[in-house]
C-alpha cells in the first residue's frame, strides 16, 4: 500500500498538469502552442539544462558511465525499432524516430525530480542531453532525409547542453546573480512543458489507433530492455539505472509529430503514436517506477 501511495505521489502531479492543459483547450480557452514551445525550447529549457549540468555533483566516472549507457541504450532501441519497422513494412521516415526518441523533457525530467530528487534530476538531465543531441542530428536526418550541421549548431538546447557539460567538466560556476537568473528562467520549463503536452494531445486528430497501440507497447518493451541492458553493462548505480530506464521508456514526444509535419513525413500516424503512448504511459510508468524505486 505504501508503494502504491509513493508511486501515486510521484506520477499524479505530472498527469494533473497535463490534464490541466487538456481541459483548458477543451473549454475553448486560447493557448498558443507555437509561442509557448518557442519560449521553452529557446530560453527556458536551455537555461534549465545549463544550470542543472553546471550544479550537478555527479562524479566524473559516474557521469561518463551514464552518458555512455544512454548512448548505448538509444542505439539499441534504434536497431530494434529499425527491425520492427522493416518487418512491419512501415515507412522509415515516419515511424523510426518517434519509436526511438521519447518524451524525456516534458515527462521524464519531472518524473525523475519527483521520484528521485535532485540527484535523480541531475541524472535525468544527462540522459535528456544525450537524447537532445541525437534527436537534432540523427533524428532530423531520419525524418528529413538529410541532416544539417548548421541547424544543430544553431539550436539553443544543444548549445546549452555542450556549454553546461564544459562547465561541469571544468568545475566552473557562473556568478551568483547570473546563476539565480538562469535558474529562475529554467524553473518555469517543467510546468509549462507538462501543460503544453496536455494541450497538444487535446488538439491532435488521429485515426488507426490499433496500429499506434501495438507499436507503443512494442516501444515500451524495447526501451525497458535496452535501458536495463545498458545500465547493467556499464554498472550504473541503482538511482542512475532507474532514471535511465524511466527516461528511455517515456512515451512518444509531441515534437516527433511537429518534426513529421515540418519535414513532410506522414504526420497522422505519428499523432496516433503520441496519443496512444501518452495514454498508455499513465499505466506503465507507475508500474516501472514501482519496480525501480
Amino acid at each position: 500500500m505504501n508503494m502504491i501511495l509513493t508511486v501515486l505521489n510521484i506520477t499524479a502531479p505530472v498527469f494533473v498538469l497535463a490534464a490541466i492543459g487538456f481541459v483548458w483547450v477543451k473549454l475553448g480557452f486560447e493557448y498558443r502552442v507555437e509561442f509557448v514551445t518557442r519560449l521553452t525550447m529557446t530560453l527556458s529549457v536551455p537555461c534549465l539544462i545549463f544550470v542543472a549540468l553546471m550544479k550537478t555533483e555527479i562524479e566524473p566516472e559516474a557521469l561518463a558511465a551514464l552518458s555512455l549507457a544512454s548512448l548505448a541504450a538509444y542505439l539499441l532501441v534504434m536497431a530494434a525499432s529499425f527491425a520492427v519497422v522493416k518487418i512491419a513494412q512501415l515507412d522509415l521516415r515516419t515511424f523510426l524516430a518517434p519509436l526511438v526518441f521519447g518524451n524525456t523533457g516534458n515527462l521524464g525530467l519531472p518524473l525523475a525530480l519527483f521520484a528521485f530528487g535532485q540527484v535523480g534530476f541531475g541524472y535525468a538531465v544527462v540522459v535528456f542531453a544525450v537524447m537532445a543531441i541525437l534527436s537534432f542530428t540523427i533524428g532530423v536526418w531520419i525524418v528529413s532525409g538529410g541532416g544539417s550541421l548548421r541547424r544543430v549548431v544553431q539550436e539553443p538546447l544543444v548549445g546549452a547542453t555542450l556549454l553546461g557539460a564544459l562547465f561541469l567538466w571544468q568545475g566552473w560556476q557562473t556568478p551568483m546573480v547570473i546563476t539565480n537568473t538562469l535558474e529562475l528562467i529554467g524553473q518555469m520549463a517543467i510546468p509549462i512543458m507538462l501543460i503544453t503536452l496536455g494541450v497538444a494531445v487535446a488538439r491532435l486528430e488521429t485515426k488507426a489507433m490499433t496500429q499506434a497501440i501495438w507499436l507503443s507497447l512494442i516501444k515500451v518493451i524495447i526501451s525497458v530492455a535496452a535501458a536495463w541492458g545498458a545500465a547493467t553493462w556499464f554498472g550504473l548505480d541503482p538511482v542512475a539505472a532507474a532514471v535511465l530506464i524511466v527516461q528511455i521508456a517515456t512515451p512518444v514526444a509531441v515534437t516527433s509529430y511537429l518534426l513529421a509535419e515540418k519535414y513532410g513525413a506522414d504526420a497522422q500516424p505519428v499523432a496516433g503514436l503520441v496519443v496512444a503512448s501518452t495514454v498508455l504511459s499513465v499505466i506503465y510508468l507507475p508500474v516501472i517506477l514501482a519496480f525501480v524505486i
